[in-house]
């Protein structure tokens, strides 16, 4: 019998360090912007510290950039670097704004496991911020790809 607590309790060891059950942040990435805590509570309202800094979600909804319809290009409200076009838009009817495509290069991709299983999660590539997520539930006639993303992380900039 003691031997199988013994053995339950390394099993148990094993399995609650395991990889799975770890959450990837972009802690140990580096990007081109980087500053305190203290420097973006400064820079950032409280709704924008949440969700870029501290991964949160707003509420789906509450953000009026959910049905903005005017041409543009949604920037990192934290940064200011272009992430989507506003042709790449549509209403996924999520809460969210959601675009079926990114400017490539300007957002990140990493893992999510925080609420029980795997999602895309997706951050500014330039200063690390949490935008959103992705999911393969978007336009079938184009991507195919959600970019579920909340409008707290941007800032709308009209085309001129």
């Amino acid at each position: 019998m003691k031997n199988y607590i013994l053995l339950f309790v390394f099993i148990l060891s094993i399995s609650c360090s395991s990889t799975a059950q770890k959450k990837t942040t972009n802690e140990k990435n580096t990007f081109p912007i980087t500053k305190t805590e203290a420097e973006w509570k400064e820079q950032l309202t409280d709704e924008q510290y949440y969700v870029l800094r501290e991964a949160g979600t707003e509420r789906p909804f509450s953000s009026p950039l959910n049905k903005n319809y005017e041409k543009g290009i949604y920037h990192c409200a934290a940064c200011n670097t272009p992430l989507f076009k506003s042709e790449h838009k549509f209403d996924s009817g999520s809460g969210w704004p959601s675009f079926d495509r990114e400017i490539e290069g300007n957002v990140a991709f990493g893992t999510d496991t925080k609420i029980g299983y795997t999602r895309d999660e997706e951050h500014c590539a330039t200063c690390g911020g949490h935008l959103g997520h992705m999911f393969n539930d978007g336009p079938k006639k184009t991507t195919g790809i959600r970019h579920c993303i909340n409008g707290d992380a941007l800032i709308f900039v009209p085309s001129k």
